[in-house]
């Protein structure tokens, strides 16, 4: 009863494997069928090449960068590249001032909009824009000729015209609404100046403490707005999600949602609060990016627990990719894309070939050590490091297809160095297997015990190898991370196979007559392993053996012998 319950759970094991197989080959399949994918995973910069990106700042004339900003541009940029789901990107500088940014094969749109974006963020008050203007206008006109004549003909109020001229200030600006702060210079800009030209003058390097003339990002509208009162800055958290409708039904339209720490939870409550008194444009607040208005809401009321949302002309993809901007931070400075290329693998196929080769030449020694000292349980051996090596394969093509995993070198190097790791956990398991058999157990028995006892060996250094694949990927950064990432991945393969094949299969071939009657090519003859050890250093030896094999069992006693059998051996004990 018990070994066809052992049988069983062999049989079962080796089931579920079959499962994780056939699940990775159907998503894999999937892939290739609706994403033109592949079956081979992506490569990453080094063997494959790329697209290269110079950044250039955009700063005032006579400004300069500092390395604390460009370096913390760079690792916001290296943060909105890793969210895209793009691996083995590489971000840098170039002589103090520009960031190159390197990615693996050919980006999307979505990915380039996101590094040339330096989302910076401003929340300015409307003072004037021209749809305000042109609808408080049509309103006036309408009900003044309404209350002249009810049946007057609205068609021939002709189209509203903006003011072409406007006063002196009367005083210093009392608040950030306060229309003061236009003048008739800024008015006149305001008037004269084509979206193009105001984007030219450099709106996303503007004084943040002074007025603002832009245009909205549709360039269909034109503000003035006044100085910023809050900023990118305080945003703690953004998301994306759908809008909901005034009942509170969930809409079809994108937003961004966000969450400003204390500082920006005050500030925008003290905004919102003073908006709700005033009418007209000024009644509005702007919500700027990069120097353009991406939405100007109407206020209705305050919003005391700083958690505004942006709604605009957002698809899916362009409101997730504004949240991962502003959830990272905005950009210290704003970037235009001085140069865009394709690059060159920068280490090529060569490089890769040498790397498969060298991979190669460890397995077949791996191989040949197993067969010389295992012999026919070698199979085993052989048998599980391919299954492990296709199960990594699978996995690695996978994530190349479904997360944007792509293999460099020093992920080559990871899978590497999994071949003796995965060879490692063979050797203690079956070296506890034939352990077992010294002392006497039936191949059957130290099967199971050899496996108990094992099991912890390896469980303990997968464990200590995967905190250490994490670690590694969580503090390193370029390729390293890629070493990091697939010695995690083939350490966790590691222990699937060695638990879903090498144990269920170990325990099948243990009730086949060929090494249950311990065949001198088993690899797990009793006589060929020696003795059974009875304690006190001491070994039951098979007569039939030969001298040679019984001096072999002699050595064998005095290395198993503990501390205390060795004094008790010195002081006479064993006499």
């Amino acid at each position: 009863m018990a070994t066809t319950s052992t049988s069983s759970r062999a049989r079962r094991a080796l089931v579920w494997l079959a499962v994780i197989f056939a699940a990775f080959g159907a998503m894999i399949g999937s892939g290739i069928i609706f994403d033109k994918a592949g079956w081979t995973p992506k490569l990453a910069l080094d063997l494959e090449g790329g697209t290269q990106i110079i950044l250039n700042p955009q700063i005032a004339v006579g400004a300069t960068v500092t390395e604390e900003e460009l370096a913390q541009a760079v690792g916001i940029i290296r943060q909105r590249v890793d969210a895209t789901g793009v691996s083995e990107a590489e971000v840098t500088t170039q002589g103090g001032t520009n960031i190159v940014v390197s990615i693996p094969g050919t980006p999307d749109q979505a990915t380039l909009d996101r590094i040339r974006s330096s989302a910076k963020l401003e929340f300015r008050p409307v003072l004037i824009t021209d749809v305000a203007d042109i609808v408080s206008q049509v309103a006036t006109s309408v009900t003044d000729a309404l209350a002249k004549d009810p049946n007057a003909d609205l068609s021939a109020l002709g189209t509203p015209q903006t003011p072409a001229t406007w006063a002196v200030p009367a005083g210093e600006p009392t608040s950030f609404s306060d229309l003061n702060w236009v003048t008739p210079e800024i008015y006149q800009t305001y008037l004269n100046s084509s979206c193009d030209a105001l984007d030219a003058a450099g709106a996303n390097t503007a004084d943040p403490a002074k007025p603002l003339t832009v245009c909205s990002d549709d360039q269909y509208s034109k503000f003035i707005l006044g100085p910023v009162e809050v900023d990118g800055t305080m945003v703690s958290n953004a998301a994306a999600n759908y809008l909901s409708g005034a009942n509170g039904v969930q809409t079809n339209e994108w937003g961004v949602y966000l969450t400003f720490n204390a500082a920006g939870t005050t500030a925008f409550a003290d905004v919102t609060a003073r908006l709700t008194t005033l009418v007209g444009a000024q009644n509005q607040f702007a919500i700027v990016l990069d120097g353009k208005v991406i939405s100007a809401p109407r206020t209705l009321a305050a919003i005391p627990d700083g958690k505004p949302v942006i709604s605009g002309s957002f698809t899916e993809i362009s409101a997730k990719a504004l949240s991962d901007q502003l959830k990272f931070g905005a950009l210290p400075i704003g970037f235009e894309v001085q140069s865009s290329d394709t690059v060159t693998p920068t280490l090529g196929v060569a490089q890769l070939e040498s790397g498969l080769i060298a991979g190669a030449i460890g397995l077949l020694l791996v191989v040949i050590y197993a067969l010389f000292q295992y012999r026919a349980l070698a199979i085993v051996t052989i048998s599980s490091l391919a299954t492990a090596g296709v199960l990594t394969y699978v996995v690695i093509t996978y994530l190349s297809q479904a997360n944007g995993y792509r293999l460099s070198l020093a992920g080559v190097a990871g899978l590497i160095v999994a071949i003796g790791i995965t060879a490692d956990s063979f050797i203690v398991y079956f070296e506890r297997v034939r352990d077992e058999l010294r002392e006497g157990r039936t191949l059957i028995s130290a099967v199971e015990t050899g496996w108990k006892r094992a099991s912890r060996t390896i469980i303990v250094s997968g464990a200590v190898n995967l905190l250490a694949a994490i670690v590694l990927f969580a503090l390193a950064v370029g390729n390293v991370r890629g070493f990091a990432f697939t010695l995690g991945v083939t350490t966790v393969v590691d222990l699937i196979v060695v638990m879903l094949f090498t144990h269920p299969v170990l325990q099948l071939i243990a009730r086949t007559r060929f090494f249950s009657s311990g065949h001198p090519w088993s690899g797990l003859d009793g006589s060929a392993l020696g003795a059974v050890y009875r304690g006190r250093g001491e070994f039951r030896v098979d007569q039939s053996v030969s001298t040679g094999k019984r001096s072999r069992v002699s050595k064998e006693a005095l290395k198993r012998r503990s501390i205390a059998e060795r004094n008790a051996a010195e002081n006479g004990g064993d006499k």
